[in-house]
């Protein structure tokens, strides 16, 4: 499979004189259609090198590629309109606006991602029938992160994003949530990468990236994933 994510070198640092490295020079692919699970502990890079891949940061030196595009080098607007035809983001606290219906959430980000949507149909494909319009302190956490996942899923992303998708979450939800984002990969052939510090998680990734002090230090090819269900949290 071809390479949809390619980091040449990409570095991050922070601060003048005296400099913060969060991610050391790296080089790193992701194929298309592949679960990636990113594993680390807090202040490994782990957010860091999402948000260079995802084009909400720019590499201090190196190069990051999505889908042919150097994303590294575009600017802001060119971002920012990279972001909503490419890529979908999940995190761990959801981030769905409190004054708005489920329905009404997803229809707000597929509006200024500029594309249709079967909204309906696609929170009745993650279990949501019949909640479509409450709106979020009205549902549980494990329903307001299924509501974040159809938002990014609505445009049709080639890649989803997801920094701690499950952090907030008891066990048998995440393990619900993490069971639909491998679906995503398995059965749509949408490019899947999973932030998290929960070892648990990895068995359920084609690879597994481990990162310690910014450094890449693992990068393993998981020859049988296991199902959300199995995970032994």
């Amino acid at each position: 499979m071809e390479a949809i994510v390619r980091l040449s070198g990409a570095e991050r640092s922070y601060g003048t004189g005296f400099r913060t490295t969060a991610l050391h020079p790296t080089d790193l692919e992701v194929r298309r259609g592949e679960l990636v699970v990113v594993l680390g502990p807090s202040g490994s890079g782990k957010t860091t090198l999402l948000n260079l891949i995802g084009g909400l940061d720019r590499p201090t030196t190196g190069r990051v590629e999505v889908d042919g595009e150097a994303v590294s080098s575009l600017p802001p607007a060119a971002q920012g309109e990279f972001r909503r035809r490419k890529v979908g983001f999940v995190f761990q606290f959801f981030n769905l606006i409190p004054t708005l219906t489920a329905r009404e959430n997803v229809a707000f980000a597929v509006e200024l991602a500029g594309v249709a949507a079967d909204i309906d149909g696609l929170l009745r494909e993650v279990g949501l029938e019949g909640r479509e319009d409450r709106f979020p302190a009205e549902l549980s956490g494990g329903e307001q992160q299924r509501v974040a996942i159809v938002r990014a899923l609505a445009k049709r992303p080639a890649l989803l994003l997801c920094d701690e998708p499950t952090g907030a979450l008891d066990v048998e939800t995440g393990k619900q949530v993490l069971a639909l984002l491998a679906r995503q990969a398995r059965d749509e052939k949408r490019t899947v990468v999973i932030v998290t510090h929960n070892s648990a998680v990895a068995a359920l990734g084609d690879r597994v990236v481990r990162l310690r002090d910014g450094k890449v230090v693992t990068d393993e090819r998981n020859e049988r994933p296991a199902a959300a269900e199995e995970l032994a949290w």
